[in-house]
This record gives structure tokens, C-alpha cells and sequence, in this order.
């Protein structure tokens, strides 16, 4: 198992990607969040294709803390049914492994 993982998440503004990797740094669930604005989704929901702006949050986190991760997107996210999905990292810089370690830790 890798000791670095990426989840993803996308949100409906950058505010609300914002304010929920904030909570999930401040409660070193995650050591990171990158927001990256002005994404373009297009997704069928409930039987009717839609196309939307959001706004996609790149998390990274130690792969044992997604089950936490998620447990917190889905309470504070607005979406019924938010992405979360989970990318193990093969290989990362040990540096920046060590400082993903280092501000997840509890």
C-alpha cells in the first residue's frame, strides 16, 4: 500500500471547496487541498444530462485516513451525492511524503 494518496473532490464554487478542505486540513485529515476553479462537469443525474461550472478540490492524505476523509466530505458537502473518489500514489519525493506524514498525523 502506498503511504500517499489523492482524493478528489468537486464542489459547486470555490468557496464551498474553500471552506471544506480548509476543515479537512485544519482537522489533519488532510495535509493539502488544491483548488482548482472553473472546471467544466458534464454528468447525467436523475435522467437528464448536466452541464455545470465547479470547482475541483485535490486532496492529499495518508491512504488509512479516507475512510475519515469521506465520512467528513459527506457531512459537510452540499451535493447529494459529492465525488470522492481515492488515487493511490505509486511514488512521491520523500520530502514531501515526510511532510504529508508529518501534517496528518494525529
Amino acid at each position: 500500500m502506498s503511504a500517499l494518496s489523492i482524493v478528489l473532490m468537486t464542489a459547486p464554487s470555490e468557496q464551498v471547496a474553500a471552506d471544506i478542505g480548509r476543515k479537512l486540513v485544519e482537522e489533519r485529515l488532510a495535509a493539502c487541498a488544491n483548488l482548482i476553479p472553473k472546471i467544466r462537469s458534464i454528468y447525467t443525474w436523475r435522467g437528464a444530462v448536466c452541464d455545470e461550472a465547479e470547482t475541483l478540490c485535490v486532496l492529499k492524505t495518508r491512504p488509512e485516513l479516507f475512510h475519515a476523509v469521506e465520512k467528513r466530505i459527506l457531512e459537510l458537502h452540499p451535493y447529494e451525492v459529492p465525488e470522492v473518489v481515492l488515487i493511490d500514489v505509486r511514488e512521491a519525493s520523500a520530502r514531501y511524503l515526510g511532510w504529508v506524514l508529518e501534517a496528518t498525523a494525529s
